[in-house]
């Protein structure tokens, strides 16, 4: 109640005669027992914050209806709706896409195998790379991923002060250390000079991996790398008081969080490791 919240500011009446409400009404309100429903509500709306919290900010009421649901809390969406807005509990929304991608007309390009197919059967079937830049008040930062399209898993991901082949290869070498795929996996990527260059194909092909790359200037053709970016700098910001605290940023936010704590509805609303923990189990059944 609006009464409630500003009392301690303002005088009662002052207040009640704004709203235009009586006064002995709002106190026989204070006095009268709780309802069932409305105790229900508040102490639904704690576990509602703090799972609020415990996202960082990022879960709307879809997300944090399945967590309530996995901790045996039973309530409908419709009502986390309601009570998130009740809380003013707004998440965090991403921004579009922006290109980035800078190609060399010398080096020679991969068609379009992906073909925008994002979902796949198992994990290390199909791979997806991309990099971002990251401004921190010593300049800027790049990062580069390699993402697995079953789970979204980050499986790995490198940090440098330039933009070069070298960042691309040990993002990619950090995957293949990571996950030692088998040949024929797919591996998916813009068509920037870094993942065009004679030495990151070589190690494609020496792995036996099947390149493919999007079309000339269509970001959609990497759409979840992108997404991926776009979540990430509206989740963890894009701004750092210095390149360590980005990389320190980006460890927790990376191998702790998205990984193993954040529910991606892409996924059936699981963690990529429990994706892909659930993939095992399946598999092994």
């Amino acid at each position: 109640m609006v009464i409630e919240r500003l009392r301690d500011q303002y005088p009662v009446i002052l207040i009640c005669k704004v709203l235009d409400v009586s006064p002995s009404g709002y106190y026989a309100w204070r006095i009268r027992p709780e309802s069932a429903r409305s105790r229900a509500d508040r102490l639904l709306k704690k576990e509602i914050r703090a799972i609020f919290d415990k996202s960082r900010e990022t879960y709307g009421s879809p997300r944090i209806h399945d967590e309530l649901r996995d901790r045996g809390i039973r309530c409908s969406r419709k009502r986390v709706a309601r009570l998130m807005k009740e809380e003013h509990l707004q998440p965090k929304k991403a921004r579009l896409f922006r290109v980035t991608t800078v190609s060399s007309e010398t080096h020679t390009k991969a068609p379009n195998v992906l073909d925008r197919q994002f979902e796949v059967d198992a994990p290390d079937t199909a791979w997806v790379g991309d990099i971002t830049y990251l401004w921190t008040a010593q300049g800027w930062l790049y990062l580069a991923v390699i993402l697995d399209l079953y789970s979204r898993r980050v499986i790995g991901w490198a940090l440098s002060t330039r933009m070069t082949q070298d960042l691309a290869i040990a993002a990619l070498d950090r995957a293949f250390f990571e996950r030692n795929p088998e040949a024929g996996l797919l591996h998916h990527s813009d068509r920037g000079s870094q993942y065009t260059s004679n030495s990151y194909r070589k190690r494609l092909k020496k792995k036996g991996l099947i390149v493919s790359m999007s079309r000339k200037g269509d970001c959609w053709d990497n759409a979840v790398a992108e997404s991926f970016f776009a979540t990430l700098k509206i989740e963890l910001g894009n701004t750092f008081s210095s390149r360590e605290a980005a990389r320190l940023a980006l460890i927790d936010y990376i191998e702790v969080f998205y990984n193993r704590q954040r529910r991606h509805t892409s996924i059936g609303s699981l963690t990529p490791v429990q994706a892909e923990a659930k993939f095992e189990l399946e598999a092994a059944a």
